[in-house]
């Protein structure tokens, strides 16, 4: 019936225009999504890259948490490790060495005897003082047999003048005699004084003879031998150093030198630990004994000598070692504590926003722009020291009041800071 009275749709239906029409149709609801989905995709796309550039825009921070705990401080000095007490053995004689009977690392008492010089000329000249000795006992007897002759004669003639009543022997007889009587006895002292004068030399000499024996001053151990047999031995000015001895090696002395910014803080009876290259597992006790007020200056930089005592009973120490101490001169329990390089961070300079630039951007809509970051404070008050935090992406200075620091460490004696805190400490990556 309805061919019959649309015979336009009879001939379209024959020709197959509807069906076409229709499949037409299809295909470009068909486009038309597919370029919806592609232009979706294409501004998810963007999105994430702007977030992700956003993202690398910022600046990002490196952070250290607060602690509460015992803090050390401690100073920090080198030095050697010496002998209590070290004595050098010389010679007051020059001579040949005849012999050595000391040698290194030997243990020796009080007046070992630790080394010979040749004595022959010593010898000899004992010899002669004695004889010189004999020969002036000899005058003294001589002068007193004068003595005598002399005051015999003068007695004599005193008795002749009394008998003859002052007549003889004459005036001028008896004062001749009684000169005489006078130069005898002044001869018997100065035979005396001569006595006197060789006994001496020979008692120098055989003073000589004895210290021609080099004995041990002190019990100890030899640390050092300067000589050999045969060797000449030449003491003129300064009297050379044959042997070094210590006194006790059990107990030792390290002196190191702390610089005069700490030793103020260094006293006598703190404890210490120091190590030596020759044991790098093994740490060993001290303890000051003395912080000396003279100084030294090495390259501009001034030092104290400061003396520890060390207990050497397993003998592993020597002396001369290199020694690093590390003195504990301060220790501070439950404090809160920061890492120092919190105090050392200087925030960046106020960052730029960046605009994106491309056509694609310019035409998506964009997120709110949140401004450029400002650093807040928490208080405008006159504080010396200050760290900063981050709060809700923004730094954030806190005034605090420092006290001691071990140097990864300091304590906070006043401040808002509390255990559990992170801090900044430095700047990982800035944005560009």
């Amino acid at each position: 019936m309805k061919s019959k009275n649309n015979p336009e749709y009879d001939v379209a239906e024959t020709l197959g225009l509807n069906h076409n029409q229709s499949r037409g149709k299809r295909i470009k609801r068909w486009l038309a999504l597919a370029f919806l989905i592609l232009i979706a995709g294409m501004a998810t796309f963007m999105i994430f890259r702007w977030r992700m550039a956003e993202k690398s825009n910022k600046t990002q921070y490196k952070f250290q948490e607060v602690q509460r705990g015992n803090l050390t401080i401690i100073v920090t000095a080198t030095g050697t490790l010496q002998p209590t007490n070290q004595v050098d053995v010389g010679s007051e004689l020059s001579g040949i060495v005849k012999s050595v009977e000391a040698d290194y690392n030997d243990h020796v008492k009080v007046s070992q005897i630790l080394a010979r010089l040749d004595t022959s000329k010593l010898e000899a000249q004992v010899t002669q003082s004695k004889a010189a000795l004999e020969s002036a006992m000899a005058k003294v007897q001589q002068a007193k047999a004068t003595v005598r002759e002399t005051l015999t004669k003068l007695r004599q003639l005193q008795k002749v003048w009394e008998l003859s009543n002052n007549k003889v022997p004459s005036q001028s007889e008896l004062d001749a005699a009684e000169a005489s009587f006078e130069r005898a006895k002044a001869d018997e002292a100065s035979a005396k004084a001569s006595v006197s004068q060789a006994q001496a030399t020979l008692e120098a000499i055989k003073t000589d003879l004895s210290k021609a024996v080099i004995r041990s001053p002190i019990n100890g151990i030899v640390l050092t031998r300067s000589i050999e047999p045969g060797q000449t031995v030449a003491a003129s000015f300064t009297a050379p150093v044959l042997f070094t001895l210590a006194e006790d090696l059990t107990q030792m002395e390290l002196h190191v030198d702390v610089d005069e910014a700490d030793i103020g803080k260094v006293q006598e009876g703190q404890e210490a630990t120091f190590s030596v290259a020759a044991y790098p597992n093994r740490t060993f006790d001290a303890r000051i004994a003395q912080t000396r007020y003279g100084s030294s200056t090495t390259s501009g930089v001034v030092t104290y000598e400061t003396v520890l005592t060390v207990n050497n009973s397993d003998l592993s120490l020597r002396p001369g070692m290199t020694a690093t101490a590390d003195i504990m001169v301060k220790k501070v329990e439950n404090a809160i504590l920061i890492p120092t390089a919190a105090l050392r961070f200087t925030p960046p300079a106020k960052e730029e926003t960046q605009q994106s630039t491309s056509l694609v951007g310019s035409l998506l809509p964009r997120p709110p722009r949140s401004g450029s970051k400002k650093i807040k404070t928490l208080s405008s008050g006159k504080m010396q020291q200050r760290v900063w935090k981050l709060a809700d992406g923004q730094l954030l200075a806190v005034p605090v009041t420092v006290g001691s620091t071990s140097g990864s460490m300091t304590e906070i004696v006043n401040g808002d800071i509390k255990p559990g805190m992170f801090l900044v400490v430095d700047i990982l990556s800035s944005g560009k």
